[in-house]
């Protein structure tokens, strides 16, 4: 290659880097215009906490804390799972660090810590014990809030849960890339933005599938908040750290003697669900497992009837779970799996982490 060609080659490579960082400041601009925050501001442990805490005056269940996944944020449980529970119960949603409007702290990457963070909310707040609502990576926060806040823990619903250790331990490339130093700073300061928002439409509905996503869906649980680049290095952090976590603590999960309900699809298209929900009812003493058929990675949009009613039955009220986990199979036994997406199938694929 002569010099002019090099030249040509190394400028065409910076323009285009630049661009996508303009891309990226101006895309990150838009999205924190759009998304803003929906709640207070709490400062625990020197991170500040976005959060939204829902009062009740004569509630018949206890407070109710909810753990989002990951790419998530406080959004995605809310609008599914609150109207329903709205005057029956005090609630708390909260941005896990890093996520939503909560910044990221020291540490912030282990369940422990996130656990840790989201007791010392409850105290400022004057929650003395809650049931815990975990979506798939929030699971296993739930799993490590349970193990190291029992005097707090009333009960845990687990809802497409991560939380054991799988083959391979693999996650996907973009996270591991993300992860690196300097490369993965530079990776989600450039492509993830553009990248991420001609993906996202498509990738969230596979992790819907085969069930079907929710048009306003990303809107409603403003999804997009993630493609900042700061939020989605603290989003790979923690899809990358949770192998660790699920090796060290998994076999701890037989401590756990909270109350605990697991709710699952046969047709996860995101996490191992022979593995993560069949191993907690498996270790969690008294567990109840109920195994929904054609049901996906998102039992909380579509199935909030049956996550509601598990935590009313957590909360001490009768319910027939096996009964509704039939009647929403029924309910979304026509539903098919969207051109391309695939259930994972233990040993071959990775955690995607939502």
């Amino acid at each position: 290659m002569s010099l002019a060609s090099a030249i040509v080659v190394v400028s065409f490579v910076l323009v285009s880097i630049l661009l996508l960082v303009v891309f990226t400041r101006l895309n990150t601009w838009a999205i924190r215009r759009r998304y803003r925050p929906v709640g207070g501001f709490a400062d625990v442990d020197g991170v500040r906490l976005h959060h939204v805490h829902v009062r009740a005056e004569e509630p018949d269940l206890p407070p109710i804390v909810f753990i989002h996944g990951a790419s998530a944020n406080l959004n995605d449980q809310m609008a599914s799972l609150r109207a329903p529970l709205e005057g029956r119960a005090e609630m708390l949603f909260v941005d896990r660090p890093g996520h939503g409007w909560s910044e990221r702290g020291r540490g912030d990457d282990t369940q422990f810590r996130q656990a840790a963070l989201i007791a010392g909310l409850m105290e400022r707040l004057a929650i003395e014990r809650a049931i815990v609502v975990g979506h798939s990576f929030g699971c296993s926060v739930a799993a490590a809030f349970a193990l190291a806040h029992p005097e707090r823990t009333e009960g845990i619903l687990f809802l497409a849960a991560a939380t054991h250790p799988w083959p391979g331990g693999r996650t996907s490339w973009y996270y591991r890339l993300t992860t690196l130093p300097v490369l993965g700073w530079l990776f989600s300061e450039t492509v993830v933005s553009l990248a991420g928002t001609l993906q996202m439409r498509r990738a969230t509905e596979c992790v819907f599938a085969p069930n079907t996503m929710p048009k306003d869906y990303l809107e409603r649980a403003q999804i997009p908040l993630v493609l900042r680049p700061a939020a989605f290095r603290a989003n790979a952090a923690d899809v990358e750290g949770l192998y660790r976590f699920a090796l060290d603590n998994a076999r701890r999960y037989g401590e756990i003697a909270a109350p605990a309900v697991v709710i699952s699809g046969d047709s996860d298209t995101v996490v191992y669900e022979e593995i993560h929900s069949l191993g907690l009812a498996r270790d969690i003493p008294g567990a109840e497992l109920v195994w929904v058929e054609n049901l996906g990675h998102k039992p909380d949009w579509i199935a909030p009837d049956l996550a509601n009613a598990a935590i009313e039955r957590l909360g001490g009220q009768p319910r027939d779970l096996q009964a509704m986990g039939k009647q929403v199979a029924a309910r979304i036994a026509s539903d098919r799996f969207s051109e391309g997406c695939k259930p994972t199938a233990a040993p071959d694929g990775e955690f995607q982490g939502i």
